[in-house]
């Protein structure tokens, strides 16, 4: 075996070494847009507007407003539903706009989910 990049082979024509810069390089991007996204809330609404949750990139709840309509002593079970909803409608889409600005860093890199 033929001895160079400490007996690594060439890869494709990318020496390890620039393999290491490329990949330090994602590193720092992918770091700089998760600072970036824990900026950023989505508005989430249920029962037509009924129930509103504002969730953070972070995955945490901001804000949840609840309209003086909806809110019934006699069916509070109705009210439990649409407050589930919401949140789990929140944190789908936050889920959703994350992974997909992180898609948008890594496209067409085939990487495995989680590995950066």
């Amino acid at each position: 075996m033929p001895k160079g990049h400490g007996g690594m082979p060439n890869m494709g024509g990318m020496n390890m070494n620039n393999l290491m810069k490329q990949a330090q390089k994602m590193q720092k991007q992918i770091a700089d847009m998760q600072t970036e996204l824990e900026t950023k809330t989505l508005e989430i609404t249920a029962g037509g507007g009924a129930v509103k949750v504002v969730i953070s990139g972070k995955k945490e709840i901001q804000e949840l407003k609840i309209a003086p309509g909806v809110v019934d002593p006699d069916d509070v079970e109705m009210l439990e539903d649409l407050v589930v909803s919401a949140v789990n409608e929140a944190i789908r889409q936050m889920d959703e706009m994350l992974n997909g600005q992180m898609s948008q860093l890594t496209g067409g890199m085939g990487l495995p989910g989680g590995l950066l």
